[in-house]
């Protein structure tokens, strides 16, 4: 059995359909649905059941493994970087991964853990994947706090080299409709410029970078579970790796790759970025992908314009995205 827990949300029913295109449907779901839409990420795949979170929790706990567990893909997490109950972090996100983490270790089975570029805080460390750089990262919110605990905890066990912990920096694509304010801002893009024929992007208030200036490392969503399907074959391979293109885009490279995809003539207008967030932004994120090639990986990522053109027109632009099969 494969275990994709957050398996109805973004990545991870992402990931269902990459282990369905790869001929596997023993996939057990671990989610927590509530009354959001994000079931509709299930209809199209399959899977042989699905288990509330906190059910999960409660067999594994018991110390055996009723599954026959081949390998757990754990994306279930509280992914919102405006949290602010960081207790609610502490055990969502860091001390629930460590017993998923226990379990696999102990019944040999593979942990791929999602971890997250915001525990590389403002970037002034830069963005290598480098062991040795963990302990030094201060990530500037509570989630990537979270995420950067549980990779010190498996550093300092001596088990990274045993899992593989995923830095995925902006992540975008198809079955994020669920996510509100977090999703991407492509998908925001989509709706703005369809409904007003134009785009606001923030202001730079850094006299080094211009409005829309800001830069980060766009990831198709395609990419990142192709990554996560190799490391599932290539079990010799452990550690904290990054997950981006390695080439960071503006964010009016952004927007300008959305109203082409929408055959749409570019136009971006500024706001103010709100104070409560412009000490913690991030004018500058580019994942250093050395270490994923030097470890074999050799598929070469979408680029961004590619990425957007496929995920506005064969998902965005159709009735229901929910429903459109990758």
């Amino acid at each position: 059995m494969y275990i994709v827990t957050g398996g109805a949300g973004f990545i991870g029913s992402a990931m269902v359909w990459k282990l369905n295109q790869m001929g596997i449907d023993d996939i057990l779901v671990v989610d927590n649905l509530g009354e959001s839409d994000k079931w509709k990420n299930l209809v199209n795949l399959r899977y042989e059941d699905y288990i509330h979170k906190n059910q999960f929790y409660k067999l594994i706990l018991e110390g055996e493994d009723p599954f026959e567990t081949e390998a757990v893909v754990h994306m279930g997490a509280c992914s919102s970087t405006t949290e602010l109950d960081a207790d609610y972090l502490m055990e969502n996100n860091y001390r629930y991964s460590q017993m998923l983490c226990r379990f696999c270790l102990n019944h040999d089975a593979r942990f791929i853990n999602a971890s997250s570029a915001a525990t590389y805080g403002n970037g002034e460390l830069g963005f290598n994947d480098d062991h040795k750089l963990a302990e030094k990262l201060k990530p500037l919110n509570m989630y990537g706090y979270s995420k950067q605990l549980f990779d010190l905890w498996a550093l300092r066990g001596g088990i990274m080299d045993s899992i593989v912990s995923l830095k995925f920096f902006n992540v975008f694509g198809p079955n994020e409709y669920h996510k509100g304010d977090m999703k991407s801002v492509i998908c925001k893009a989509f709706k703005q410029i369809g409904e007003t024929g134009g785009m606001k992007l923030f202001r730079s208030h850094r006299s080094d970078y211009e409005d829309g200036g800001q830069m980060r490392d766009f990831v198709y969503i395609k990419d990142c579970v192709d990554v996560m399907w190799w490391f599932i074959e290539n079990r010799d391979k452990g550690g904290i790796f990054n997950i981006g293109t390695g080439n960071a885009r503006q964010w009016n490279e952004l927007a300008r790759s959305v109203f082409s995809a929408m055959e749409v003539a570019p136009d971006i207008s500024y706001i103010d970025m709100p104070e409560s967030i412009r000490d913690k932004y991030q004018y500058f994120t580019q994942a250093d992908m050395s270490k994923l090639k030097a470890a074999g990986y050799e598929k070469e990522f979408t680029s961004l314009e590619d990425a957007a053109a496929d995920y506005v027109r064969n998902y965005l632009a159709q009735d229901d995205p929910y429903l459109k099969s990758r």
